[in-house]
């Protein structure tokens, strides 16, 4: 299914699956596990912050992915739910400390005033800090009817996306790049693949992982993940010049005045666009073999190169 403006319109991939439906029930899911899993609690501050970035809405698209492959792979919902909240967590810990003015400097953030905006700088470091920690106690500790050594193994590809080698690294080259003109296409893809492609990789093995999948196809699940991961980057990169504040939720055009290197600005939008469509193509034909059970993911894949927001 193919998402246009918002609407799916149907193709021959996912006949089957209203996918607007699904991901809404999905979220609906996500959301309630969210608020259960960080109660208010002392200090209250710092516990007001967290939930106040943490539950600030937001497509959930990270969790519905590792509930998606977990389900796949012969799972349930309730084996994954844990490390779904977890990865949200962990993202909404990087969007708290993403917008601070020693990095994106950004007001807005899904519609909302940014964390170091309500809070302070200090309480927002401290926030993304106390998500972060919270989200492998979290998931260690609460999930249930997985073996031990599945679990040990997720809190070690968690640790992995978010640390020097993932998110943390492709965020210090990020930085580092700012300004400059003379960006090649494989430093910007080794920056995004790190920044944002880890994380998403994570929760789509993750949710293998939790519901024992083989090797093989741990490794078909991989190479969907980071060819969406990458295709979402892209399409991020032109939403930021084509899109408005109220559509994307947070400032638009910040890339151009930050002086990043984006995909649109090596390749413009029209090849960038292609780009994406090739990414998506790639990351479904890996789900090819696993048949009609694979739609939601295939529909997913669709959707991020359609997305508007």
């Amino acid at each position: 299914m193919v998402v246009t403006e918002g609407r799916p319109t149907p193709n021959r991939e996912s006949p089957s699956l209203d996918l607007l439906t699904y991901l809404k029930e999905r979220k609906a899911l996500i959301e309630s596990a969210l608020d259960q899993a960080l109660p208010r609690m002392e200090p209250d501050k710092i516990y007001e912050a967290m939930r106040y970035s943490l539950l600030a809405g937001g497509k959930r698209l990270r969790p519905i992915l590792c509930l998606a492959t977990c389900e796949l792979m012969g799972g349930t919902v309730e084996m994954a739910m844990p490390t779904s909240c977890a990865l949200e967590m962990i993202h909404t810990m990087s969007l708290i400390h993403d917008d601070l003015p020693a990095m994106d400097n950004d007001n807005y953030r899904r519609g909302k005033l940014t964390n170091h905006k309500v809070f302070g700088e200090d309480i927002a470091i401290l926030a993304g800090d106390g998500l972060l920690a919270y989200a492998f106690e979290y998931a260690a500790a609460q999930t249930k009817n997985v073996p031990a050594p599945q679990v040990l193994q997720v809190v070690a590809w968690l640790a992995k996306a978010v640390g020097a080698s993932g998110l943390v690294g492709g965020q210090v080259l990020d930085l580092e790049s700012e300004g400059k003109s003379d960006i090649k296409e494989e430093t910007l893809t080794f920056i995004h693949t790190h920044k944002t492609g880890a994380l998403l990789e994570a929760c789509v093995v993750c949710g293998g992982i939790l519901a024992g999948a083989t090797t093989a196809n741990l490794q078909r699940l991989s190479k969907y993940a980071q060819n969406i991961g990458l295709a979402f980057q892209i399409v991020d990169d032109i939403l930021d010049i084509t899109a408005t504040q109220e559509e994307l939720g947070k400032t638009a055009g910040k890339d151009i005045k930050a002086q990043k290197a984006t995909y649109p600005s090596l390749w413009g939008l029209e090849a960038s666009k292609v780009k994406a469509q090739e990414l998506v193509n790639e990351a479904k034909a890996q789900m090819e073999s696993f048949g009609e059970k694979a739609q939601p993911l295939i529909a997913i894949a669709d959707f991020i190169v359609n997305r508007t927001h």
